[in-house]
């Protein structure tokens, strides 16, 4: 199998008929998929600057497929030729620049493919918003990424000087020798403040539902699918080589995450906005993520890989549909959007697998992510399960009440029952929702790296 593959990889490098944007991603594919299979511990020098491990190449592969969904979710930006060249070049910039992200082997070469994914975001919520609000959406992104990375420059200059390197995977001395302990652990929450603002965690999450609601469909898909996981990846690293200082936190950290998840889901259930409440939602299944990494056991980081995934290919599904939504009745509100089970009942029908995996139902790849999540943190205290089982029914209350509000009742005046489902949404729906509930037949494919 493995040599048809590369067959097919000679011939389409040789014959310029081939060289297509498909093509090209199914070479990268090809070459990510070539080193899925080894363990977190090892990972591949491509050369002084870049490396590949399990971790960073299944991000890159849900990179490469998150750009390509949200391609084919823009039409609209193509039929109306509304800049649709500076908007497809944004894109594939945005999308160059994580893949950068995702390989890179120096901290310091990290930060400045993390802070660069900024521009091409901005631009795309500034160029291709729907509402003026979104100048105050992007004043808000910006803000509060510059001001939390500022910190992080700074620590990793410090660090530099004091280990000299700033590679991923060779040891760190320990800062206790230069800091004493309550110095100590305010250099590393400064340090992972920037990926708690990225993630978001709970106060530090104001920017995300501004720019969630007035960005275009590419903004939200890309900003809840691929950019929040650019800060859980980042906050993985960083605890990879300073694992005590995360341990000595995660009390705090956890607390944090967690009441602030059972917060912004009582926030979610009282939104009237559709793109809001999906904006809210992805903060509580953050909060599992930082949950899983800061206690620091096996089965944590397991499931903290896990959750990225599913949520990332969960919310761009439902931001599409949002769109979908707010396009065939020009309102994004629950209360206005009605009956839409009696008018496109197949849409209703993937509006409800799509809500099933986001209350983690099974069989889906979200619930397989919560249980380990759930089971790796019970050896620290029963207390914490208290928050953790709020949050997670608040989560299939909101979840149900998103369902409900926009199918049932009776039909709405706003709506227009003339729009057609083109098989081009079906599509988009299934290439999404597809790896969700295949992948948890083949778990390990995510589970190597540890």
């Amino acid at each position: 199998m493995m040599k048809f593959f590369l067959i097919l990889l000679f011939m389409f490098m040789f014959n310029k008929k081939y060289l297509s944007i498909i093509k090209i991603m199914l070479m990268i594919f090809l070459l990510m998929y070539m080193n899925l299979y080894q363990s977190m511990n090892s990972f591949t020098l491509i050369n002084k600057m870049f490396m590949m491990d399990q971790m960073s190449i299944t991000l890159m592969m849900l990179t490469m497929w998150i750009s390509f969904l949200m391609i084919l979710a823009s039409n609209k930006i193509f039929i109306n030729h509304n800049y649709k060249t500076n908007f497809t070049m944004l894109i594939m910039m945005l999308n160059f620049i994580l893949l950068l992200s995702f390989t890179m082997q120096n901290f310091m070469n990290f930060y400045i493919m993390f802070e660069t994914s900024l521009i091409p975001t901005l631009l795309l919520i500034l160029g291709w918003g729907y509402q003026p609000e979104r100048l105050q959406a992007s004043m808000y992104l910006l803000l509060y990424t510059i001001t939390a990375s500022l910190p992080l420059l700074l620590s990793l200059m410090w660090m530099y000087n004091q280990n000299g390197h700033l590679f991923m995977f060779m040891n760190y001395f320990n800062s206790m020798n230069y800091m004493n302990y309550p110095l100590n652990m305010l250099w590393w929450m400064m340090s992972i403040l920037a990926f708690m603002v990225k993630m978001p965690i709970y106060l530090m999450h104001l920017w995300l539902p501004k720019a969630h609601v007035e960005a275009p469909i590419a903004g939200s898909m890309i900003l809840a699918g691929l950019l929040l996981k650019l800060g859980g990846y980042a906050f993985m690293r960083m605890t990879y080589i300073y694992p005590y200082l995360t341990f000595n936190i995660s009390p705090f950290l956890t607390s944090l995450a967690l009441w602030g998840g059972v917060i912004t889901s009582l926030i979610c259930i009282r939104q009237t906005d559709i793109k809001s409440l999906i904006a809210y939602s992805s903060i509580s299944h953050m909060a599992l993520m930082c949950m899983g990494v800061s206690f620091l056991s096996t089965w944590g980081w397991y499931g903290a890989l896990m959750i990225m995934i599913a949520h990332g290919l969960s919310s761009s599904c439902l931001f599409m549909l949002a769109n979908l939504t707010y396009e065939n009745t020009s309102t994004r509100s629950m209360y206005l959007t009605k009956g839409m089970i009696t008018m496109f009942p197949t849409m209703s029908m993937w509006w409800f697998i799509t809500s099933l995996t986001n209350m983690a139902g099974p069989p889906s790849l979200n619930l397989l992510s919560e249980i380990n999540l759930i089971m790796s943190n019970m050896w620290i205290s029963l207390t914490i399960m208290i928050p953790l089982m709020i949050m997670i029914f608040m989560t299939a209350t909101y979840s149900l009440i998103l369902y409900t509000s926009m199918n049932h009742g009776s039909i709405s005046n706003y709506s227009n029952p003339l729009i057609l489902l083109s098989p081009n949404f079906h599509s988009m729906n299934l290439f999404h929702l597809l790896p969700i509930f295949m992948l948890i037949f083949k778990p390990e494919l995510l589970s190597m790296s540890f």
